[in-house]
């Protein structure tokens, strides 16, 4: 169902990085959870209201704020399409993250309301009567709100939209609370047993629970988050793949929207090449990137000796010391001023975030005092940073 409906609503489907074909993912996303979540609120509500139910009927405006969601997600997604102009050069990509922080609110402001109304149905329990029609309508449900489900997440990530993912979310979320409204019934019809207020109070916990994470999911990006590991070697190692670069460090990438970002990197080159021949190489990686990865890449290049024996051997006898304190440890920027029994080593220390003032301070005399352990004749300078790669899954 999830392939007929994209090559029959998506023009040009498989070229997924044009802000276009985006947005048609997006609208098409929108207007099937839409047309979903409008049909599962009247059943639903039909239902409450036949067998006097408030754990359905939560479930059924839980449906209907997921509708008026998606309208917001369709406006979102029209707008954030909108091209680049004078007063935006980087596009309207962000409004996506800020219509999702919308829908986020309307999650929670429907989680507090149902969570007041269960409290209220535990103090004040009302009668209920059980059909079994309505169990066989709420597990249909389950089967639709699963299928949206697996749709969103799987549009999600063929165009890398964290909008339809978190929704995708919320979706699955939904199968539960749902879940939990049939069981009530079913408790009720079988043994006689009201849970309704108790079950009213579940849903509306996992009502609550799913706003926050969207809200979280969709803030990130507008705070601004650290690059995820995949992305920083995708990146690096893109850079790092032309001739004339050593090394790469010092990557920032802006987020502009789900298709739209911007990079910055400093770029390692031989100190004795040519800089008009340097150059020309790094205007050639600038133009790749925005080509083959939609990336406004800006590389700012650092001059590396690689001819001086001494400042090789120091560069080794660094990498050898930093391994045995701790292999997160990297550096950069290294050079050497001064010669014969007076030199000093100057380099930037890349350090995990876990590392606090006091630590740092005590790190950077260990690292020196180390080097001068192995060879007196060298002192060191040394300029802490942290990476503004994600530590997240990194050893």
């Amino acid at each position: 169902m999830t392939e007929f409906l994209v090559k029959h609503f998506v023009k040009g489907y498989k070229n997924t990085e044009k802000d276009e074909v985006r947005t048609s993912y997006g609208i098409l996303a929108s207007i099937v959870g839409i047309f979903c979540n409008l049909l599962l609120f009247g059943a639903k509500l039909f239902i409450g209201l036949l067998v006097n139910s408030v754990s359905v009927m939560a479930d059924a405006f839980n449906n209907l704020s997921d509708a008026a969601s998606s309208i917001i997600g369709f406006i979102g997604v029209k707008m954030a399409g909108k091209p680049a102009d004078a007063d935006h050069p980087f596009g309207h990509g962000r409004i996506e993250y800020i219509s999702a922080f919308i829908v986020a609110f309307l999650v929670i402001q429907v989680g507090f309301s149902l969570f007041k109304t269960s409290v209220g149905k535990i103090l004040h329990p009302e009668p209920m009567t059980f059909k079994w029609i309505s169990v066989v309508i709420l597990i249909l449900s389950i089967c639709v709100k699963f299928w949206l489900s697996a749709f969103n997440r799987k549009l999600g990530k063929r165009i890398n939209s964290k909008v339809m993912l978190a929704t995708a979310a919320d979706a699955m979320g939904d199968v539960v609370t749902t879940g939990a409204a049939a069981l009530s019934l079913l408790v009720f019809g079988l043994w006689n047993v009201n849970i309704d207020g108790i079950t009213g109070l579940m849903v509306s916990a996992a009502v609550l629970f799913a706003g926050y994470n969207i809200a979280k999911d969709t803030l990130a990006p507008l705070i601004g988050e650290a690059i995820p590991p995949e992305v920083y070697e995708e990146i690096s190692s893109f850079v790092e793949g032309f001739d004339g670069i050593l090394g790469t460090h010092d990557l920032i990438v802006h987020n502009y929207g789900p298709s739209k970002s911007m990079a910055s990197i400093h770029a390692e080159v031989s100190a004795g090449a040519e800089i008009a021949e340097s150059h020309a190489i790094v205007d050639r990686i600038e133009r790749e990137a925005a080509r083959k990865m939609g990336l406004l890449l800006v590389i700012h290049m650092d001059p590396v000796e690689t001819d001086n024996e001494r400042l090789n051997t120091y560069r080794k006898m660094l990498e050898n010391v930093l391994a045995d304190v701790d292999v997160r440890l990297s550096f950069h920027d290294f050079r050497m001023v001064g010669k014969d029994k007076n030199v000093c080593l100057i380099f930037d220390l890349v350090i995990p975030r876990e590392y606090k003032d006091g630590a740092v301070g005590k790190l950077r005399t260990r690292i020196s005092n180390e080097m001068r352990r192995r060879d007196p004749d060298c002192r060191c300078a040394i300029t802490v940073e942290n990476s503004y790669r994600s530590e997240e899954g990194v050893k």
